[in-house]
């Protein structure tokens, strides 16, 4: 029998009804639910969705609201500051208590402590429950008590943890049937606006991406089925569709780090099957390690790990900037990467690295307007695993690469992209032109050039930097805040 007191759900960042432990913990209790979601832009700040999540979170909460409605349900929709909104809904539906996922993200704690206080003050209960992650964010601590400062280690860890009885529960299925009272009167979705008013600027999203838990499943399916098997030895390759793209899936949580856990079991599997396996589940582990800084670290996403890196004398180069972001550098595989990025809202992880390091390193601009970048264009903008991964580029957080790692996009191109298909599919301009030359076109003799009908600097943009030069002054910059202090001493160079 139904408790006469219903629950309010606040959903977040756990946009799906699978292995959703704060609607289980409800429906356990015997209640009935009231499903909500906050759009509070205010609270978010500089960290509100950008462009491209603002579309895919229009289309995830459409899924969603279809979902609870075939369950019997629906879905509140209200724009506002959430420590107003989430306490008043309370109160209006008679709730006995709020049930939401743990916040991660700084500016969504300093929210949820909001709330938790106007509910206090009313006498409304309130309860998290992990939902966004494997573990706890504070769950993994070295052996001195501290947070981990380094992958490695905490990988280790995180194993095993997960091997423990009981760590990670298998994921739960979506239930059947969700009650609810009479609900609330919501907000129209179309009237919050997430969709560009420009018809045509979402159409490649729209050509590369379901939304929802639906498409979640659907493109999880598809990865077992074809890409798993061959995942650690294709997914350097661009050209190829060698990864899983299940990373906007997972920042909006249409589906689980546990279900993908459990999904890609290594003991299940032999061989290739099972390296593939391994290597993704490590992916995993990885996301799990810059929720982990951002929660030891608030200041991630704006301010250097490593201190010295603070001093660090940046260029500012409106024009070079403009010419990165639009994808049109003069370097292939930078571009190619760059236009991947505008057209679906998505990155290859490799084509990630090389854009970042060409960024901070042969541009020597902050890695911040990089993120920042990022954060407006991808679909899949985790705050956190944004901000740790470019740390990482520009050797400034607690676990990254060297600065004297500068990837070479020439070399990253004829090593990743041995046959031009990413760059050529990308940058077409580029289509025709021998793939000896194609990762860099500046080396093609003119004859080259005009069979493939490229001028430099007219059909397709001469390099805005010369790699060499780039380079040595990015050392130089770096090296000048003290090697010990940035490298641990180290002082030889490495090209990737």
């Amino acid at each position: 029998m139904l408790d006469a007191a219903p629950v309010l759900l606040w959903f977040r960042n756990d946009l799906r009804l699978s292995d959703q432990a704060a609607l289980a913990a409800a429906l356990a209790a015997g209640r009935r639910v009231v499903p909500v979601f906050v759009l509070d832009e205010a609270a978010a700040g500089v960290w509100a969705p950008g462009g491209a999540s603002r579309w895919w979170l229009h289309h995830a909460l459409a899924a969603l609201a279809g979902d609870l409605a075939a369950a019997g349900s629906g879905l509140v929709l209200r724009r506002g500051d959430a420590a107003a909104v989430i306490p008043a809904l309370a109160r209006a539906t008679g709730a006995a208590e709020v049930l939401a996922g743990i916040a991660i993200e700084p500016w969504a704690r300093r929210q949820e402590a909001a709330v938790a206080a106007a509910l206090a003050a009313q006498g409304t209960g309130f309860r998290r429950f992990r939902t966004a992650s494997l573990f706890a964010p504070d769950a993994l601590r070295t052996q001195a008590g501290t947070g981990f400062a380094v992958y490695t280690p905490f990988a280790r860890a995180a194993r095993t943890r997960a091997a423990e009885p009981g760590a990670l529960r298998p994921p739960s299925p979506a239930p059947a049937r969700i009650p609810s009272p009479p609900l609330p009167e919501s907000d129209a979705l179309g009237s919050w606006g997430l969709l560009p008013r420009a018809p045509n600027w979402a159409g490649g999203l729209r050509r590369a991406w379901v939304p929802g838990a639906a498409g979640a499943r659907a493109r999880l399916a598809a990865f077992l089925a074809d890409g798993l098997a061959d995942y650690a030895a294709r997914r350097d390759l661009p050209g190829q569709e060698g990864t899983s793209r299940l990373s906007p899936h997972l920042h909006f949580g249409e589906i689980s780090p546990a279900e993908l856990w459990f999904a890609a079991a290594p003991e299940a599997a032999d061989g290739t099957a099972a390296r593939g396996a391994e290597k993704f589940r490590a992916e995993l582990l990885w996301r799990e390690f810059a929720l982990h800084l951002l929660w030891h670290h608030p200041d991630l996403p704006e301010q250097p790990l490593r201190g010295a890196f603070a001093r660090l004398a940046w260029r500012r180069d409106p024009a070079a900037l403009a010419a990165w972001q639009r994808g049109q550098t003069g370097i292939p595989l930078v571009d190619a990467g760059m236009r991947e990025l505008w057209q679906t809202g998505w990155m290859h992880n490799r084509a990630r690295m090389v854009v970042a390091s060409f960024l901070v390193k042969h541009l020597l601009l902050p890695w911040q307007d990089g993120a920042a970048w990022f954060h407006d264009t991808l679909v899949d903008a985790d705050l956190a695993a944004n901000a740790a991964s470019w740390q990482w580029v520009a050797g400034c957080g607690t676990d990254a690469a060297p600065y004297f790692r500068v990837f070479n996009p020439v070399l990253q191109g004829r090593k990743f992209d041995p046959d031009g298909a990413y760059v050529r599919r990308f940058v077409p301009e580029l289509a025709r032109l021998d793939t000896p030359f194609l990762h860099a076109p500046w080396e093609a003799p003119a004859a080259a050039l005009a069979r493939a009908g490229v001028r430099l600097g007219r059909e397709y943009p001469a390099p805005i930097v010369d790699l060499p030069a780039g380079r040595a002054r990015a050392l130089a910059a770096f090296a000048a805040l003290g090697a010990g202090t940035v490298a641990g001493g180290a002082a030889a160079e490495a090209v990737a």
